[in-house]
């Protein structure tokens, strides 16, 4: 799987189509949950990211396609898709706007490629922190409650637990100022160890930081974390992680990558963790993050969302 960092610069990507009459076993077991509660579902800009960075669609209409194309009423907004428009305020307040005309809530800009907030160096620290201001004032704009970024670092566990508490500290402390939450995703390597990120929550001690816990990120030996295909020789129990993040989520990010013609996740337990996150009495969006090959992105979000719902409308 390409990284979001790679990805941008290598748009060449593949991938296989499928039919229209291929979706029909999906778009048939969608009206099984039409008449049942639903959760609420978001879409995570990344699941279009071959289509946005081959310049098929355009990043500017996303919140139009979330609602027209796919139904959904929230969207989660990646922040490489607009690194040129990050400072200007008049892109975002347009921004806003179309999500309003559109019916869209905005909840969270995904925020990649701005510094560790791990360093050790503790001017580089300072910069990635101050880095990721920008991105945080666009959410604003935007209206959006949180923006998520990685705890990425260097060092040993006791040097990264010094660097992140120092970072993520400053990063959510100045969030709080601003009124917008500081998500940490599990993302690979130590992010996706989920009690020694909690472990820094705790000594941070401040409601504006947070978690996006991820479905699918949990491989502690390559950064970016993604079980796809299982690949991963070193995997952080899932159901731990998402169980211990649940707690100070503000989002759920509801990653897939593949499925079998019955329209089931074939790597990711759905069934078990979604019924972790309704236990919990979580009560926020649940962020659909397609990243397969095997069906089109259009296909791969439509399949996810159904799942959701589907799986949802059968828990206690």
């Amino acid at each position: 799987m390409a990284s979001r960092r790679s990805f941008i610069k290598k748009t060449a990507l593949g991938t296989v189509a499928l039919t229209t009459t291929s979706m029909l076993p999906y778009t048939t077991m969608a009206s099984v949950s039409t008449f049942l509660k639903l959760p609420k579902i978001s879409l995570a800009q990344w699941s279009l990211h071959r289509a946005f960075g081959e310049g098929r669609l355009n990043a500017a209409d996303f919140a139009s396609i979330a609602k027209n194309s796919f139904g959904i009423e929230a969207v989660e907004y990646v922040n490489q898709f607009y690194t040129q428009k990050a400072t200007d305020e008049t892109f975002w307040n347009q921004m806003k706007r179309n999500a309003d005309d559109a019916g869209v809530r905005s909840l969270l800009i995904m925020v990649d490629d701005e510094g560790d907030l791990g360093n050790p160096d503790t001017t580089m620290r300072k910069k990635a922190v101050e880095n990721h201001f920008k991105w945080i004032h666009a959410a604003k704009l935007l209206g959006c409650h949180s923006i998520r970024i990685n705890a990425f670092g260097k060092g040993t566990k006791a040097q990264l637990k010094s660097a992140l508490v120092d970072g993520l500290g400053s990063l959510a402390a100045y969030g709080a100022k601003e009124g917008i939450h500081v998500l940490i995703e599990n993302h690979g390597l130590h992010t996706s160890d989920a009690d020694f990120m909690v472990a820094i929550i705790k000594e941070v001690n401040n409601p504006y930081l947070g978690t996006l816990p991820d479905f699918g990120n949990w491989c502690l030996n390559a950064e970016w974390g993604s079980t796809q295909n299982y690949r991963c020789n070193l995997v952080y129990d899932p159901f731990h992680g998402v169980s211990k993040f649940l707690p100070y989520a503000q989002g759920v990010s509801a990653k897939s990558y593949q499925f079998n013609e019955a329209g089931a996740e074939t790597i990711i337990d759905y069934p078990a963790l979604l019924k972790l996150v309704k236990d919990s009495g979580y009560n926020g969006y649940i962020g659909i993050e397609y990243e397969g090959t095997d069906l089109s992105e259009e296909a791969g979000i439509l399949a996810t969302k159904v799942l959701i719902e589907n799986v949802w409308a059968t828990l206690d």
